[in-house]
């Protein structure tokens, strides 16, 4: 070790002086002088003059003083000194130095500038006292036998050897001027293979700030969730959640961080997570607290029946107003798959799912089985608005799973239902490759494929005429699916048409109020329905069902002319019908015209009915019948209804130009040849009553109104 001590302020006087500078050495001893004489050259060093004391007058600084080698020893040895210890301490009586080893000035309690500088100072002395080094180590202790005697050095040739010694201590190696940690070589580390009274004092230890000392992952843990706590109170629940993941992540298997963060996680309705976080608690620990929270998180995420399960693993059961919400909800979802079971309205399936929907959590996206029913529900309704609804439902559960054969089927069926059968069929055959044990989807494709063939083979018999065939193929298509509202609509208003064709007028008015009832926007049905009407004579009730469109279609402008058309039905009807009074068809041609005005003649001759009060008025009847029906130019009058039209008619009704004039009135008025001319109407002008006059032609075919 290297010691610093301060330089006398007088010059030494005597060696006793000299020696209170340097370290001191055990009494002389001639043999131990003897062995140190004979050790190699390499055990010491060779005596040189003494560096240098430094000037500092601090105690780190001290020029620490070279053991002197052994010639120089032997001499100092034969004056007589006391023996004292290896070195003196300042409580020594009659001491008067400071102890040599301070703890506060130890090197290295030094600063770091002033330590380098001395460092440097001491590796370079300790070069300029180098020596060779023996094979073996230094610090190795010496045998216990006596070592052989060596040749003694030039130097000392004048000196007698004594004789060898029987025992001797290992001299201790000299201290090197530089400071080193001595190193053990197989011996103890306290002693390093030195003698107990040679023994150099331990240096203090170096004085440093104690550190702080670092937590445990349970402490550091701790930590985390009492800052989560913090903003959790504060309702800054995500970085609450921040800070509870940091604690979960040192301690992984806490139930307590586990839960907090459930509940930081429920708070910001992030129900799917919290339901993770919650079931790993109550895993590790099902305490009571855990359970009440897991039970209510299933109810959020409208899973009742696991909420029910898991309330009654609570001990002691919860309380009766934790549980409704889970209970209430579980109610309205059984009774909604009740109703679509038993194969009720749809209304009566959507109905308890928005009572049920209404206890999810905030947030929270229906669950997959809710949005299946309500599907369910829209086709039953089977209006345009509730198919569309069942359309959007099949495409948003599409867009998370576009394999999910339920809703494949779903989308599908709403197609179906829309009449769209090529793209419901395309659906059914996409589900069935997703699953080809889907009972439903093969189903619901083999009855599309049925419905579209056999409508299609009726649509190819009225085309071709065969009405009567196209009505019993109607029929069967019919059979199929009755649940197809819209579909089914549109195939009732064609057999109705078709029905008309064969003049079956009371089953077609029957199947036009089916076709309507199905879908009220299918006003196809009700013009048919007014056609019927009209062919059955009823232009009354044929004119309301007009009025009925009108308000329905405002757009339709074809509406208003078959409306005035049917009011002058109404008024001909109202009129003496002559067809009828000679009992014949508004197609009888003259022959049979004749014919029969001579048979009813002769029958009803007042000649022929004397007492007969009403046998007059029936022969005149008859004569006026005939003179009408016989004449063609009167014929085509009545028939057009040219007698009856009134001139207010001709400008929209209630006089002036305010309505408008309906040109078929005018040109069925002029007739052929007739116009404008003259500065007023030409061609003789015309008449408006049913005398002799002869009608300009125009007007209605023969047979009236054709309703085809």
């Amino acid at each position: 070790m290297k010691f610093f001590s301060k330089k006398s302020a007088k010059k030494p006087n005597s060696v006793e002086e000299e020696e209170d500078d340097r370290p001191e050495l055990p009494p002389h001893d001639p043999q131990q002088a003897t062995a140190a004489a004979a050790e190699p050259a390499g055990s010491a060093s060779p005596a040189k003059p003494p560096a240098k004391p430094s000037t500092s007058r601090s105690p780190s600084k001290k020029a620490a003083q070279r053991p002197e080698s052994p010639s120089s020893r032997e001499v100092k040895s034969s004056q007589p000194r006391p023996s004292r210890p290896f070195a003196r301490h300042s409580t020594d009586p009659g001491s008067s130095r400071k102890k040599k080893i301070d703890p506060d000035t130890h090197p290295l309690n030094l600063p770091p500038e002033q330590r380098k500088r001395l460092s440097a100072a001491a590796l370079s002395e300790r070069d300029r006292n180098s020596m060779d080094v023996d094979k073996e180590p230094v610090n190795i202790a010496m045998p216990s036998s006596p070592p052989p005697q060596p040749q003694p050095p030039q130097h000392q040739s004048t000196q007698s050897s004594p004789q060898k010694p029987q025992h001797q201590k290992p001299v201790a190696p000299p201290h090197s001027n530089s400071f080193t940690v001595p190193v053990t070589n197989g011996q103890d580390a306290s002693t390093n293979g030195v003698a107990a009274e040679d023994r150099v004092p331990t240096p203090p230890p170096h004085r440093s700030q104690p550190s702080s000392p670092v937590q445990t992952a349970a402490e550091e843990a701790e930590g985390y969730k009492a800052e989560g706590n913090k903003f959790f109170k504060n309702k800054d629940y995500s970085r609450a959640i921040e800070y509870y993941s940091k604690a979960i992540n040192l301690q992984p298997n806490s139930a307590t961080y586990l839960g907090n963060r459930a509940a930081a996680f429920m708070s910001a309705n992030r129900f799917a997570d919290a339901l993770e976080d919650c079931r790993r608690a109550v895993a590790i620990d099902p305490q009571t607290k855990t359970l009440l929270r897991l039970a209510r998180i299933y109810t959020s995420l409208g899973r009742p029946e696991e909420a029910i399960e898991t309330f009654n693993q609570i001990r002691p059961p919860p309380s009766a107003k934790d549980m409704a919400p889970a209970k209430e909800m579980l109610h309205h979802v059984r009774a909604a798959q009740n109703a679509m079971n038993n194969g009720t309205a749809g209304m009566m399936i959507s109905h308890p799912l928005d009572l049920a929907e209404r206890l999810l959590g905030p947030g929270v996206a229906k669950p997959r089985k809710w949005q299946l029913m309500r599907g369910e529900a829209y086709l039953r309704m089977g209006d345009a608005n509730s198919l569309g609804e069942a359309q959007a439902i099949g495409s948003h559960l599409m867009r998370n799973n576009n394999l999910d054969p339920e809703a494949l089927v779903l989308r599908g069926r709403a197609f179906y239902a829309q009449g769209e059968n090529d793209k419901a069929i395309q659906h059914f055959r996409k589900a069935i490759s997703c699953d080809p044990d889907y009972k439903d989807a093969v189903k619901w494709l083999r009855t599309t494929r049925e419905l579209e063939k056999t409508k299609e083979e009726g649509n190819l018999e009225y085309k071709a005429g065969r009405y009567q065939n196209a009505v019993e193929k109607y029929t069967a298509a019919l059979q199929i699916d009755p649940s197809n509202r819209l579909t089914n609509a549109k195939i009732y208003g064609n057999r109705a048409l078709c029905r008309t064709r064969v003049k079956e007028y009371e089953e077609a008015i029957a199947d036009c109020d089916k076709a309507y009832s199905l879908d009220s926007s299918y006003l196809k049905a009700l013009k048919t329905k007014a056609n019927a009407l009209g062919s059955l004579g009823k232009w009354e009730d044929s004119i309301r069902v007009w009025n009925e469109l009108k308000e329905k279609d405002r757009e339709d402008r074809t509406i208003d002319k078959e409306i005035r058309k049917a009011e002058l039905e109404l008024k001909k009807a109202q009129r003496k019908d002559y067809y009828k009074i000679l009992g014949l068809e508004k197609s009888a041609d003259e022959t049979q015209v004749k014919k029969a005005y001579r048979k009813l003649a002769i029958i009803h001759h007042p000649d022929k009915n004397p007492g007969d009060e009403n046998a007059e008025a029936r022969f005149k009847d008859i004569s006026e019948a005939y003179e009408t029906l016989s004449d063609p130019q009167k014929r085509a009058r009545y028939d057009s209804g040219d007698d009856l039209i009134d001139p207010s008619d001709m400008f929209g009704g209630g006089g002036g130009m305010h309505g408008g004039i309906d040109p078929d009135i005018i040109f069925n008025m002029m007739g052929q040849g007739g116009g404008f001319g003259g500065g007023g109407f030409g061609g003789g002008g015309f008449s408006f009553n049913t005398g002799g006059q002869r009608s300009r032609g125009g007007g209605f075919p023969p047979g009236g109104f054709h309703y085809g």
